[in-house]
């Protein structure tokens, strides 16, 4: 079995920009990581039933079209009803500083801002999924 980390890297709604989502998975797959890029217009449950497929650690989704509360509260409710809530959910995008401390409260493990490195996403990727892979 292997002991890489596994990352579904995902692009919910009708948002069609996905560089960042591109830039951030190769910066992970670069770092050691298992990179599983979904594409465009995915829906919570296509995201959630490719995580299961996978056999993910971590999802981490990019939202620029400002449907972010609804994506990531879809997202963790559709994993705890498949019994996979022990997968870590992070992501990033145009996600106002307000919307930060509820996002948490759904369960989501972290927000990168406009501006985050790819090395502070690896580093925390590396430092807060790897614990639940090891």
């Amino acid at each position: 079995m292997s002991s890489r980390i596994r990352v579904v890297v995902a692009k919910p709604g009708l948002d069609g920009h996905d560089r960042g989502a591109k830039v951030v998975a190769r910066a992970l797959r670069d770092a050691g990581m298992e990179v599983i890029y979904t594409g465009l217009h995915q829906t919570p449950e296509q995201i959630v039933e490719t995580a299961i497929q996978e056999d993910a650690d971590a999802v981490g989704l990019s939202v620029l079209s400002g449907a972010h509360m609804t994506l990531f509260r879809k997202l963790i409710e559709l994993l705890g009803e498949r019994g996979a809530d022990d997968i870590v959910v992070f992501g990033g995008g145009i996600i106002p500083e307000a919307d930060i401390p509820e996002l948490e409260k759904l369960g989501v493990a972290k927000i990168f801002t406009p501006g985050a490195t790819t090395r502070s996403i690896v580093d925390w990727v590396r430092a807060n999924v790897a614990t639940a892979v090891a």
